[in-house]
């Protein structure tokens, strides 16, 4: 990328800046993030860019984008930075056995209930000093589409809210590492004795009262698109914001409600729920454990991650 006469004139904060610019797309909160004012900021970029032979990020009225050449080399300067990151951090290495930290991860709460109780009984045996913080995710209300759903993940990420996030999202931007931990698919739940147990058809489903979980109290969900589809309609009769509190109505009712196989499988003999297959059809997606490459310089999060693989 470079040659030897530009890597004399080359300081490494201008990779930094780069970076921060990336993941912001606003000159104003990189120079938050970095401790700097934007003129600094300014600077570094107009370096960069006469260093680079192109302007890099082009000014919109919500801040900037990259270029096409910002864009493909944002892989390659991430993992510079990850080099000098890695080899920085080996002066204090991360052990793990005798390590105190406390890592925050992000996550549905229909995920983090299946993957806690593997991840724990994992952390007892390897890692006891070890601390988490678990934060809900949620997606952003009435998007459909996964890549738009969960692009807050990202911010957070961005921002070190996060150390890791764990999300129904089967792309990431390119500045992340993204690690299939399983894959998903929705059931029927509904109480063991419902009628709906016996005759799971398309009608009957289609007859049934409908639960659906929505953050955001939207009572369409995907599976609505689905029915439309084939001409047909439900009633919703109750929506929820998240799917444990959907497991603990399902038992107690005649509703019924799509929800992640996964947890049905880990929690609904406790309750008394059973999970039916769907009488359509509902899709399969990839649960992804997700980190900024930059991060996986820090052994302790490449270890985490490392773990959250083993458990998925």
């Amino acid at each position: 990328m470079l040659n030897q006469i530009d890597l004399s004139r080359v300081d490494l904060n201008l990779l930094v800046v780069f970076e921060t610019v990336l993941s912001t797309q606003h000159v104003g909160r990189a120079a938050e993030r970095l401790f700097v004012s934007p003129s600094a900021v300014s600077h570094g970029l107009g370096r960069l860019r006469r260093l680079l032979g192109d302007p890099l990020f082009l000014k919109t009225p919500r801040g900037v984008v990259p270029t096409v050449r910002a864009l493909e080399l944002a892989v390659p300067i991430a993992d510079v930075l990850t080099g000098v990151r890695r080899v920085v951090s080996a002066a204090s290495p991360f052990d793990a056995a005798t390590s105190t930290r406390r890592f925050a991860i992000g996550a549905p709460d229909a995920v983090s209930v299946v993957l806690l109780q593997p991840l724990l009984a994992s952390l007892r045996e390897t890692a006891p000093g070890i601390d988490l913080t678990i934060r809900q995710l949620l997606p952003v209300p009435k998007e459909s589409a996964p890549e738009r759903a969960w692009r807050g993940v990202f911010a957070d990420l961005d921002a070190h809210a996060l150390d890791i996030a764990i999300a129904p999202v089967a792309q990431a931007p390119a500045r992340f590492e993204a690690r299939v931990l399983y894959e998903e698919d929705f059931v029927i739940a509904a109480r063991a004795r419902h009628p709906f147990v016996r005759t799971p058809t398309l009608d009957r489903f289609c007859e049934m009262q409908h639960l659906v979980v929505s953050s955001g109290g939207d009572p369409h969900g995907f599976v609505d698109d689905l029915l439309a589809e084939q001409g047909r309609a439900r009633r919703v009769a109750l929506t929820v914001p998240n799917f444990l509190f959907a497991l603990t109505l399902v038992a107690g009712s005649d509703l019924v409600s799509a929800v992640p196989r996964r947890l049905v499988e880990t929690q609904g003999r406790a309750m008394g729920v059973v999970a039916i297959e769907p009488p359509l059809p509902l899709g399969r997606f990839p649960i992804n454990a997700i980190a900024p490459r930059a991060a996986l310089a820090d052994a302790g999060v490449a270890w985490l991650l490392d773990r959250l693989s083993e458990v998925g």
